[in-house]
């Protein structure tokens, strides 16, 4: 097997992956501000690191995955200015600020688990590490990185002298560039706050060494990932907007607290756009995925998201999502002929010879290659397309137990690596078998009761009940459901 490789955002190049702990991978992702329901451009995202996930334990490794929930400290200007933006939905709802996490992460979870996502191991919360963020922050201080004024706390960007090794801005540009400082309290523009002060009318606040306030939402995800991972770890991923600030300030922070390389690896996914334009809510052009679903199918929505490139743009159309569809039918039909062949069919020794290995190589050569899912799904189909051609000479000569290995290795690629397989043809589903169960055990106790067995047909209603299945006599048959 080739080795993995995969664009390292802080090189921008592609390197050879090499975990820090052999046979582990520590991956960190930013998660969702969770103060509104979750739009395209977060499956995009959050897909792109499933298959990253999936494929690394694919390959053996043992994965953490760490995605957190961000539920204070990230402010209407991604930087250190304007409301806290769980705060401003709270206040436009009504309600409290974490009643509008509860609800919004509870739906995230509900998309994301409906486009098929594996839950990450660990969601920490960034108001569940107060601690944590405080004692960061103190060690800066006393490293005399930052600075407290008047209840605030700000990194001195100009005593870290690699800041801008991730996006490439150099410090005298920034500042160059700034708008006027309308916070005197900074040594510098382009410093920013890793403790802010809380004024009376801000609800989500805590006690620090510095006053009553709330974190910065960068100095989070140093914290939860440093917790749960360690001081330096192997995969950190986002979205590109996350560049900058947000992952330059983590970089900042954290190697001024750890005095150690934060992250090895940078992922990033680009963006969904509409008509060419970003996709997103200030322009008036998201699409909630709660909405997307009334349309698609979760499934056809995350095909069509990896048809493209987790590092490409991609632009969002009914005509491409129509497309993509077709696609995914096209998938299914050949799996679902190559299934009814396998019960069909049981000839053997025949001259079948099935590109099995070769489909394999190729599916992971390009998987190898930065996660190409695109590629990954043209292998698929070159795949099929040899498998309909050898059926299609005759639909008895061809090996039954090639065509299931076959089977067996889409079921994985497609099933287990890429996740667009929602029930995998020669899988029955867990419905299909107890619906089957129950059928034959209603057919037993009809017997039983037209031999006048009633006590052990009785000992079959009663056994079924214990287990959370009521049956139910009436004048057209017996009648099954499960108890609440």
């Amino acid at each position: 097997m080739t080795d993995l490789n995969i664009y390292n955002t802080l090189t921008r190049k592609k390197e050879k992956f090499e975990s820090i702990v052999p046979g582990f991978v520590g991956m960190y992702v930013c998660g969702p501000t969770v103060y509104d329901h979750a739009h395209i451009g977060h499956a995009k995202s959050y897909i792109s690191f499933d298959i990253i996930v999936r494929y690394l334990r694919y390959l053996g490794y043992k994965v953490r995955y760490v995605q957190n929930i961000t539920d204070v400290g990230h402010l209407e200007s991604d930087a250190d200015e304007g409301e806290d933006k769980l705060q401003k939905q709270a206040r436009l709802e009504k309600i409290e600020p974490m009643e509008v996490a509860e609800t919004y992460t509870r739906s995230y979870f509900e998309d994301m688990d409906k486009l098929g996502l594996i839950r990450p191991d660990i969601s920490p919360r960034a108001s569940g590490h107060i601690t944590e963020q405080i004692e960061m922050i103190d060690t800066l201080i006393r490293k005399e990185f930052a600075y407290e004024v008047n209840g605030n706390v700000y990194f001195d960007v100009s005593k870290f002298n690699e800041y801008g090794k991730l996006s490439g801005r150099k410090v005298d540009e920034l500042e160059a560039g700034a708008r006027v400082n309308i916070n005197d309290e900074k040594k510098k523009p382009v410093d920013f706050a890793l403790w802010k002060k809380a004024d009376e009318s801000h609800i989500m606040k805590w006690n620090s060494p510095w006053g009553v306030g709330y974190p910065g939402w960068h100095i989070e995800c140093s914290c939860m990932s440093n917790k749960y991972i360690g001081e330096t770890i192997d995969i950190h991923g986002g979205g590109l907007e996350n560049i900058f600030p947000h992952h330059e300030c983590e970089i900042a922070q954290s190697e001024a607290a750890n005095e150690k390389p934060f992250v090895r690896y940078w992922i990033h996914n680009n963006m969904v756009t509409v008509d060419g334009v970003k996709m997103g809510k200030s322009l008036g052009n998201s699409i909630g995925l709660k909405s997307a679903f009334q349309k698609y199918s979760p499934v056809t929505l995350r095909y069509f998201i990896l048809t493209s490139h987790y590092r490409s743009k991609l632009d969002f159309s009914d005509e491409a999502l129509s497309a993509a569809d077709k696609g995914l039918q096209r998938l299914i039909s050949s799996l679902e002929r190559m299934d009814r062949y396998i019960n069909q069919y049981s000839v053997e020794n025949s001259k079948t010879k099935l590109p099995i290995k070769k489909y394999l190589s190729d599916f992971e050569a390009v998987m190898n290659d930065d996660f190409n899912t695109p590629q990954a799904i043209a292998a698929l189909f070159n795949f099929l397309k040899e498998i309909n051609s050898e059926l299609d000479k005759s639909q008895n000569t061809s090996d039954s137990k090639e065509v299931e290995a076959a089977l067996k290795s889409i079921q994985i690629t497609a099933g287990k690596v890429l996740g667009i397989i929602e029930k995998q043809p020669g899988n029955k589903n867990d419905e299909e078998i107890i619906n089957k169960i129950m059928d034959v055990l209603l057919e037993v106790r009809s017997k039983l009761r037209s031999d006048k067995n009633f006590e052990m047909s009785d000992f079959i209603r009663d056994q079924l009940k214990d287990r959370g299945v009521q049956i139910k006599d009436t004048a057209s048959g017996m009648e099954w459901e499960f108890l609440n």
